[in-house]
């Protein structure tokens, strides 16, 4: 049976599932009791049905002093010895003060010990881009992580996709990075309330399209199937492909789409630089060349510091307009009048 959720509705939905499944799992981080940003619990009132604290007592949901390297280093303890926490980190510009924590130990224990401690840990961390809260707030650090062997990466852009692939990480005996895009949150669909989960690795097309492919990264996925929509009343056809997971990547599903359509645009939230987008357009020019009958386009956050005016972020990220006019130069159409 399926009943409406909200994108943060469908996170508190995995966790609690979880956590009536398996008594090792845990949840710590920056006010998690209280639950502040909606995922543990009905409401704000401690008497509000569902709520963790009440559910599960405080040996199984704990607040924690706000230092990101102390929180982390404890997953990581916890994860070593016999529980599978998820940490809730809340900004994921915050999770730079950690880094010495996830780069040393949380992406390089399993491996250092010959596979003999796992570190079965959920890392959630919120992005708050496009919501005017400054350069030292609105961060998208994925593909940072990327680029640490040992770490999973999952950036899901639907309630359905929240709730099933944090289930799938809360599951995996390897540390897990979860992005959610502070966007996406108002977002409501229909989720299935039974337990399901998605894979890790697997992505999915949103959009069936033969003339282009559009790989739509977090936050820009529901602006990539707009711009599909509005592109397909000018008679283009568009595949929407979003990857998901970023670590491991889909890496089939994007070329299969790229090898059936012939063109390709990437649009990703991040910066330009070694982002997510840089690593699919690779992963497809060593693939797919000779497919491509077109350059390969990113619509992606330009190399700059995020803006505190209102006016001038907007104008920053991937949107349906930014994605259909990259599409519509590749096809070397104008836009209608």
């Amino acid at each position: 049976m399926k009943s409406v959720m909200s994108y943060l509705g469908a996170i508190g939905a995995a966790q609690r599932e979880a956590m009536d499944a398996d008594e090792r799992v845990i949840i710590i981080g920056e006010d998690v009791e209280a639950n502040v940003y909606g995922t543990t619990g009905a409401g704000k009132s401690r008497a509000a049905e569902g709520d963790f604290l009440q559910r599960y007592g405080r040996n199984r949901i704990r607040n924690t002093p706000i230092s990101e390297e102390i929180i982390v280093g404890a997953a990581a303890g916890a994860a070593m010895t016999g529980l599978r926490p998820i940490v809730d980190l809340s900004y994921s510009s915050f999770t730079y003060l950690a880094m010495d924590q996830f780069v040393n130990q949380i992406a390089k224990n399993r491996f250092m010990f010959g596979g003999q401690a796992s570190i079965p840990v959920v890392f959630r961390s919120a992005m708050f881009y496009g919501l005017n809260t400054g350069a030292h707030h609105s961060d998208r650090p994925y593909p940072m992580y990327m680029n640490f062997p040992g770490l999973k990466i999952i950036a899901p852009a639907s309630p359905s996709d929240a709730k099933g692939l944090l289930r799938s990480a809360i599951d995996s005996d390897d540390p897990v990075l979860s992005f959610e895009a502070c966007p996406l949150w108002p977002m409501k669909e229909e989720v299935e309330e039974d337990e399901y989960r998605i894979p890790l690795g697997v992505g999915r097309t949103l959009r069936e399209g033969s003339d282009l492919t559009i790989v739509a990264v977090s936050g820009a996925v529901p602006e990539a199937v707009i711009a599909a929509d509005e592109l397909a009343k000018e008679g283009i056809s568009v595949e929407v492909f979003d990857p998901r997971t970023l670590v491991p990547m889909d890496v089939a599903g994007i070329i299969n789409s790229v090898v059936k359509t012939g063109r390709l645009v990437i649009a990703d939230p991040a910066h330009k630089t070694c982002g997510a987008a840089a690593e699919i357009s690779a992963l497809v020019a060593e693939h797919a060349f000779s497919s491509l009958t077109a350059p390969i386009k990113r619509v992606v956050t330009p190399d700059t510091q995020i803006p505190f005016s209102p006016a001038l972020e907007k104008h920053l990220y991937p949107n349906r307009n930014s994605i259909a006019a990259a599409a519509r130069s590749i096809l070397q159409v104008s836009q209608p009048v």
